[in-house]
């Protein structure tokens, strides 16, 4: 055999060398065990020629390839990068191929799981994948014995893996149509002769162009004369080997000819790619044209494409609401319509309306209607609809939106854009607000001294003028919820006063290209109702479209806990450290930390007068961990009860002094929580604060703090007894069993990083983290250590943590810190 008995990194490591010697093998893609790509980029840049699967011993062909497929699967790599002409998958003994474009299709499976481990050869979905490919691999797989077959293997890889980028032809897909288009941003578009800043003046996109090229029928030739279109009603056409541009889209006399610069190059680029796409997937592309829009466009126009699940699910809750004859009896105008996925399954096409701000999407609209889509082509039609006026509007419209009667039997029924005017950059003070966002319209001059703050939003400008311009109609939106919750949308709810008759909630990770895990609703108003939001019940439902049960969503909420805490805020004594304020909502908490050194947001001083506040305050924030379910949940100002419950205060003081982030390098640590004598130090303490503070032994006076002067290292506390509140300062503190728990597993972390023979007395306990963690290359904490025994008391003092933030959590309600 002529690898037996090597690891696998040696074995591809000699198969690289012997047989590839003449290609690149050394990059690195994902989990893929082995790559193949050219030495020299080509004219397409870094084109993979083989992915592969390796294995020590002698491994059964198929299931190697099953154990890359379900790699490649759970990945998405064909996502990221153009797959290869050829899959590869060799044990010690042998090598085999197939061509990728053999199999391409096992990875359009609906509902299969790809997140199951690729090596567990015993999972249902590695079993499901074998026996759906192993006829293919039958009839299209080349397996050479390395010894037996040698000079046939390197024949196969002189013909084939090194002619891969000449030889096949990639089929388009709905997995490969936008790395596709993003390698032709860089290669077609900078030749086609043409400004393209004026065509975007024009709302003229290069993905028009893009889709242009690929519903071409490429007659099986490279040479581009032969290239002619399949869909001649798409907003930019190929026709004549260039470009052409109806002169109804751009509101001149003549059609629009352009021309194509270097047609070479244009011919190279496309000669890689079977044309037209694969028939079953002509209409995805069509219809997820908002995929190949730039994001500050899609932010701005809306250009997002709403999941179907969740259209169905919408048009189940119009029909609850509304009654099941809905379709009948009411008409339904998406002023925001897209490509109109939206009004997917709506029946009576005579009483649908669909607007959008791109004319190249009512192009898609009327393609779409010639391929089967329920809408009439005259009533699809290019609207700004925050800027134009409605006489600009189809009569038909026209005449239901001034009839007060008809005015009421109308649905607007949309997903609006969610773009703003401020960032983050713009709340510090460092940035200025995106240009032509969301103010840089009618409508948001219009209402921006009545809705306040809610006009940098432009979902909210589409309410806004719903509700004031098109009164008593029926709004059924998507939205985040700030226009519910948010501190910023009061005025907006003392404007907006339809009804919330109905709603629910779906995860934010469901709809494409939506950063973050949050809460997305559909709500539907009655605006001929009038009344000020305050609360409803949602219904919640996960990924798969699974009921989850309910929420209640308040509107008017009480002061935040950032106003509890700002009242115990102490400038005046000496600090021990200093807590990040940060907005007071659960998607906000990754910013809230302990620190030992000041940071650009402003803090809060933590002093011997605060602690027991302040360790409240943080835990009270971070026990309960964040979801997309709970991202946008106010914590608030808290009822009295905390005040005379000692044990829950000592249980989250316990909890923050393992969860901070103090550091011993920005000065004197006053967070040990331990003796030198429990810990077995080598040396003493720079401060002894947090022990004394513990056992009570702090001195009691009506001066300030010197941390650093004070005889035998005592910290004296001052006298500052809260109306109210059992101040036990000089009397030791007691511990819950959870919390006293947590105290015995961080004694035995901190005596084992004692006793290693270099260390910092008066480390932290992020400073201990960071020995045992060290950083990567980029200078972050790495999330495990590679010390066994670390580990395991780390693992230990977590799972104690858990166990007392569980204890905290019912408190947290019950002192209404948060609302159930």
């Amino acid at each position: 055999m002529k690898y037996k008995n090597i690891r696998e990194e040696e074995l591809k490591n000699k198969v690289g060398a012997d047989w590839f010697k003449h290609f690149d093998t050394t990059e690195i893609l994902g989990n893929i065990d082995f790559t193949v790509f050219p030495k020299q980029d080509s004219f397409f840049g870094r084109t993979p020629l083989l992915w592969a699967e390796a294995k020590t011993g002698d491994f059964d062909v198929p299931a190697m390839f099953v154990q890359l497929v379900l790699t490649i699967g759970k990945a998405r790599t064909f996502d990221k990068t153009l797959p290869p002409a050829f899959l590869g998958a060799f044990d010690f003994k042998k090598i085999a191929f197939v061509p990728y474009i053999s199999v391409q299709d096992i990875f359009y499976l609906n509902d299969f799981n790809w997140n199951v481990t690729p090596s567990n050869h015993e999972t249902k979905e590695f079993k499901l994948i074998k026996q759906r490919i192993e006829d293919t691999l039958r009839q299209n797989t080349y397996v050479y014995d390395y010894q037996k077959d040698e000079k046939e293997l390197k024949i196969f890889i002189a013909n084939n893996i090194a002619k891969a980028t000449e030889t096949s032809k990639i089929k388009i897909d709905k997995n490969n149509f936008i790395p596709i288009y993003l390698r032709w941003l860089e290669i077609v578009k900078p030749i086609i002769d043409v400004n393209w800043d004026d065509l975007k003046k024009a709302n003229i996109l290069d993905s028009d162009f893009y889709l242009a090229d690929l519903f071409v029928d490429d007659k099986d030739t490279h040479i581009i004369a032969d290239d002619s279109t399949i869909r001649d009603s798409l907003f930019v056409v190929f026709q004549n080997q260039g470009y052409k541009i109806a002169k109804e889209n751009i509101k001149q006399m003549f059609d629009a000819a352009i021309s194509i610069r270097h047609k070479e190059t244009y011919q190279q680029f496309w000669k890689r790619y079977k044309r037209p796409p694969i028939k079953e997937f002509q209409g995805y592309i069509i219809e997820r044209r908002d995929l190949l829009v730039p994001q500050d466009i899609r932010e701005r126009k809306g250009a997002f494409f709403t999941p179907r699940q969740w259209v169905e699910l919408s048009q189940k809750y119009l029909a609850d609401y509304l009654g099941e004859n809905w379709q009948e009896e009411y008409y339904v105008w998406d002023c925001a319509a897209g490509t109109g996925n939206l009004l997917a399954g709506l029946t009576n096409k005579y009483h649908i309306w669909a607007s959008t701000l791109d004319q190249a999407d009512v192009k898609v609209m009327h393609e779409r209607i010639e391929h089967g889509a329920n809408l009439l082509e005259n009533h699809v039609f290019q609207f700004d609809f925050l800027n134009d006026d409605f006489s600009k509007l189809p009569q038909g419209l026209q005449d239901i939106i001034n009839d007060p009667e008809k005015r009421k039997k109308l649905v607007i029924y949309i997903n609006p854009p969610y773009a703003e005017a401020t960032t983050a950059r713009t709340i510090k003070g460092t940035g200025e607000n995106k240009a032509n966002t969301s103010n840089a319209n009618k409508t948001y001059e219009m209402y921006k001294s009545r809705i306040g703050k809610a006009s940098n939003e432009l979902f909210t400008q589409f309410l806004v003028r719903i509700y004031a311009e098109i009164p008593n109609s029926i709004i059924a939106n998507f939205s985040k919820l700030k226009n519910l919750q948010s501190s910023n949308f009061k005025d907006f709810r003392q404007f907006f006063q339809a009804k919330l008759e109905k709603i629910f909630l779906v995860p934010s990770d469901t709809f494409d290209n939506v950063k973050g895990k949050f809460p997305i609703g559909f709500f539907v108003w009655n605006s001929s109702q009038k009344e000020i939001f305050k609360e409803i019940v949602s219904d919640v439902f996960g990924k798969n479209q699974n009921f989850i049960g309910t929420k209640t969503i308040s509107g008017e909420l009480d002061k935040t806990i950032n106003k509890w805490i700002k009242s115990f805020n102490d400038t005046k004594n000496p600090q021990i450290g200093l807590i990040v304020s940060c907005a007071p909502d659960f998607q906000h908490n990754i910013q809230l930390a302990i620190l030992s050194n000041q940071q650009e947001r402003y803090c809060f001083h933590i002093t011997a007068n605060n602690l027991i506040k302040t360790s409240i305050y943080y835990a009270v924030r971070k026990v309960i961990p964040a979801t997309w379910l709970n991202d946008r949940d106010q914590f608030l100002y808290p009822n009295d009860g905390w005040k005379k419950d000692i044990e829950f205060q000592n249980d989250c003081l316990a909890y923050t002094l393992f969860s901070n982030n103090i550091q011993s390098k920005f000065g004197v640590n006053h967070w040990i929580p331990f003796t030198e004598q429990e810990v077995n130090a080598k040396e003493k303490f720079e401060s002894n604060f947090m022990t004394n503070f513990i056992n009570g032994k702090l001195k009691v006076e009506n001066r300030k703090i010197d941390l650093f002067h004070n005889q035998n290292n005592e910290f004296p506390f001052p006298s500052t007894r809260e109306a109210g509140v059992v101040n036990h300062s000089s009397e030791k503190r007691q511990f819950s069993d959870e919390a006293t728990a947590v105290f015995n597993a961080a004694r035995e972390l901190w005596k084992y990083y004692h006793s290693q023979k270099v260390v910092n007395v008066n480390a932290s306990f992020y400073d201990i983290r960071e020995y045992f963690q060290g950083r990567n290359e980029k200078g972050r904490m790495n999330a495990k250590s590679t010390d066994k025994k670390y580990t395991e008391l780390i693992d230990n003092l977590r799972e104690n943590l858990n166990l007392l933030a569980e204890k905290i959590a019912p408190k947290i309600y019950e002192y209404e810190f948060l609302k159930q």
